[in-house]
């Protein structure tokens, strides 16, 4: 039986990267996911997860001191309400890392949307934000075997050598955050989001 991939539906997503300055260059933080998972099997990502019930149901209730920088980076977005995202971004970091963001944290960042062919299609929104010393994700989803800060340089270094795995959109955003001297610098001001569709993505 052929199964048309353009049934899959294409679920609401959101990513977070959250960045640091390191000894060795700017830093985020990461999740090697196990191999046992139906998407992304064996890959590094940052921390995220789907849009939930919950999170629309819990949208009013998010605040940030600059609305409108949310509503003018997600202005194309499949999503009625910028403010669902921001609650799929808080509930996922505190349960994949037990900690606790601050919303106004949250700079946005990129937008993809997974490629024809894979069991499961995302349409992922991506957010940055600095890690203070308070913050201090740790490793506690059972999704990823390991979860660790490392240098930008690093990951990009160690998928060349073929060490590890990023899925396209990881390895792009990770390029682009090399481009930064610090957490400060990538966090500075608001950002134009290209909204990078099946048809664009490799």
């Amino acid at each position: 039986m052929t199964v048309d991939p353009t049934a899959v539906p294409i679920r609401p997503a959101v990513s977070v990267i959250m960045v640091r300055d390191g000894e060795s260059g700017l830093e985020v933080f990461v999740q090697h996911r196990v191999s046992t998972m139906d998407f992304a099997a064996g890959v590094v990502v940052f921390p995220g997860g789907r849009v939930d019930p919950v999170d629309v149901a819990g949208a009013e209730a998010v605040i940030v001191s600059d609305p409108e920088l949310h509503r003018a980076a997600w202005q194309d977005s499949t999503i009625d309400d910028w403010r669902v995202l921001i609650a799929t971004a808080v509930r996922e970091v505190a349960e994949e890392t037990g900690a606790v963001i601050d919303p106004n944290a949250l700079t946005p960042w990129a937008n993809w949307v997974t490629p024809l062919g894979q069991p499961k299609r995302f349409d992922t929104y991506f957010y940055v934000m600095a890690a203070d010393d308070a913050l201090a994700p740790q490793h506690v989803t059972t999704e990823a075997h390991t979860s660790e800060w490392l240098s930008v340089a690093a990951l990009l270094a160690a998928e060349s050598a073929g060490e590890l795995k990023l899925m396209r959109p990881t390895f792009v955003l990770l390029s682009e955050l090399a481009t930064f001297a610090s957490a400060a610098a990538v966090t500075a001001g608001p950002r134009a989001i290209d909204v990078v569709r099946p048809d664009e993505a490799r």
